[in-house]
């Protein structure tokens, strides 16, 4: 007897291309949204905001970013979201180690985690999951290499 097949949901898919995907250095905005497409479909079932200076150009970008990737979805599923994203960055290669928030980020209204990560070669990464309106968001921003955590 066949086992259904049960399509994910929109929250589902983003939170998997999030962690599959947004921890991977080494990508342009084409090659994630190709691969996110290829994970969940096209059109994506969630929104994604990427970009990487390190790569190309990204004119609307802080100069305190220098890598952006955040997903956005409908409905509030931060809980979840925080369970999943704690269970990639503890997963081999374990993502940094925490460590004080730098001075470039800081809670907003709707936040529901938000932590600076030490990673190697002295980079600094923030991770950050909250609620927008109605919607759930998750994000890691890379700060540019050098940069200081207060």
């Amino acid at each position: 007897m066949a086992v259904p097949v049960v399509a994910e949901t929109a929250p589902q898919s983003a939170m998997r291309a999030f962690n599959s995907l947004c921890f991977k250095a080494g990508q342009t905005e084409a090659q994630i949204r190709n691969r996110m497409e290829t994970q969940a479909g096209t059109p994506l079932p969630f929104d994604l905001t990427f970009w990487d200076t390190s790569l190309e150009p990204a004119p609307s970008a802080p100069k305190a970013i220098e890598r952006r990737c955040e997903v956005t979805f409908d409905g509030d599923h931060t809980e979840t979201a925080i369970t999943v994203l704690r269970t990639q960055m503890a997963t081999p290669p374990v993502f940094g180690t925490v460590i004080d928030l730098p001075d470039t980020h800081r809670a907003e209204i709707g936040t529901a985690l938000i932590e600076g990560r030490a990673l190697l070669r002295g980079r600094v990464a923030v991770v950050h999951v909250g609620i927008r309106n109605t919607r759930t968001f998750m994000s890691v921003d890379r700060l540019p290499a050098g940069w200081e955590v207060h």
